[in-house]
């Protein structure tokens, strides 16, 4: 430099940031960017976030009085609309763009990748309630794919050692975040099930957006519809919605509420095996009361209670009939020999009569029929008395009178084997004029009989 040439003055650290606050808070634009990270912390005058496109990010700043004004909850993943300038933080050195306006652009681009292909998976029916599967309900294995490493792990084994511990739990540590996460939890699937897995726990916890993207691939989504079980999914927190949670057979807002619904409650299980024994009991017990009251009433019938109920009418018919035989043969007898001497008067009376009226030639024929007369009659009597004789042979009486004797247990049964009569016991004896009381001795069977 020539002398004499105005020379500038070096400026100081703190002047040239002022140059540079000046020239950057004149600059007044509007932008859209997508939000990667939000810091809204109790006690702050202004919330911090950052905005990013595909090449580039930049640090935000908008006081709360203004924030609050917009309405817009600031989400990871949401697209939005800036107006502000750049201003500089002279103190640290650090530019931050001071926003005035906030409004919504629409979903930002991961968002709005999730939405589209969360609406091709629904065209295809993949998200139908009809296509999902009941779960086992008593799982005897349940596979788990998480992180081994994360406090989901432990909440999921946690819960069904309390809730039911008759369960064998096969695990499947797989990462749950980065690019090769997906691949890791289709992977992880496959050996679980391969395992024996009933049903498949698919869980994770908490995270932004951009954490859960792993279970927004499409190809996890395609495993979890042709995996042969049931897959519950628990990711992220109650409001998390991915899409491995909308083509899942069930979906919990928790990994601790997935594991509840996977298996049952133990302590259910023991109060229902319990109230179902309760039943069980009871309904026996009133079986057990109404086949004894049947049976009472069957104990209190006559003919249980008295051995001669059903045998008595016959047995007092028997006695009617052979008291009428009795005195049947007796009578019939007399009045056959009655009818015989009428028959015997009325031939002689009409042998006369007939000999008066026709003379000689009717003497001849009374003497024949007299003469028959004569023959017919002892013919007559010998069978009558024939059959009297038989039906004597056949009366009880008789048979008695010739030796033969009755013999009736102490209850009035007839005895008809020595089992019957067994030694000690009584019996009563009747014979053609009485009936004897007697004691057994002893009983010898017949040879035939052994």
């Amino acid at each position: 430099m020539a002398e004499g040439e105005g020379v500038r003055k070096p400026l100081s650290v703190s002047q040239a940031m002022q140059l540079a606050k000046g020239a950057l808070e004149s600059c007044t634009v509007t932008l859209v960017g997508e939000v990667s990270e939000v810091s809204n912390k109790p006690g702050y005058k202004a919330v911090y976030f950052t905005v990013k496109d595909e090449a580039s990010s930049m640090p935000c700043m908008m006081w709360q009085n203004r924030f609050r004004a917009t309405g817009v909850q600031l989400r990871v993943g949401m697209l939005v609309q800036l107006t502000g300038r750049f201003t500089l933080y002279a103190a640290k050195g650090r530019m931050n763009f001071d926003v005035f306006g906030l409004a919504l652009a629409g979903e930002g681009d991961l968002r709005a990748k999730v939405a589209n292909l969360a609406r091709k998976l629904q065209a295809e029916g993949l998200t139908d309630a009809a296509r999902k599967r009941p779960l086992p309900t008593y799982p005897q294995v349940i596979g788990l794919v998480t992180s081994p490493r994360g406090a989901a792990v432990h909440d999921v084994l946690r819960t069904l050692r309390r809730r039911y511990p008759l369960a064998r739990v096969v695990l499947a540590g797989v990462p749950v975040e980065g690019a090769q996460a997906p691949a890791g939890l289709v992977e992880g699937l496959q050996c679980v099930v391969a395992a024996g897995a009933e049903e498949v726990l698919l869980v994770r916890g908490g995270g932004s957006f951009e954490d859960l993207m792993p279970f927004n691939d499409e190809g996890l989504a395609r495993a979890i519809v042709a995996c042969p079980v049931p897959v519950i999914t628990g990711i992220g927190h109650e409001p998390d919605t991915s899409i491995a949670d909308m083509v899942a057979d069930l979906r919990a807002s928790t990994p601790t509420a997935a594991a509840e619904s996977a298996a049952p409650d133990i302590r259910e299980l023991r109060e229902g095996i319990l109230a179902r024994g309760r039943s069980m009991h009871d309904r026996l017990a009133g079986r057990l009361e109404r086949s004894s009251m049947v049976i009472g009433r069957f104990e209190d019938k006559p003919f249980f209670r008295d051995p001669h109920f059903l045998l008595a009418a016959p047995a007092q018919a028997i006695d009617i009939a052979a008291g009428r035989l009795q005195r049947a043969i007796p009578g019939g007898l007399v009045r056959d020999a009655a009818a015989l001497a009428q028959y015997e008067t009325r031939l002689a009376t009409y042998g006369r009569t007939a000999l008066q009226a026709t003379g000689q030639q009717l003497a001849g024929k009374a003497q024949r029929l007299g003469t028959a007369g004569k023959a017919i009659l002892p013919a007559a009597e010998q069978q009558i008395g024939m059959r009297a004789a038989r039906l004597n042979d056949l009366s009880p009486l008789a048979i008695l009178g010739r030796g033969y004797s009755l013999a009736r247990t102490e209850a009035g049964a007839i005895v008809k084997t020595v089992e019957q009569a067994p030694a000690g016991s009584r019996i009563s004896v009747r014979v053609s004029d009485g009936t004897l009381d007697c004691a057994v001795e002893s009983s010898t069977p017949n040879p035939s009989q052994s």
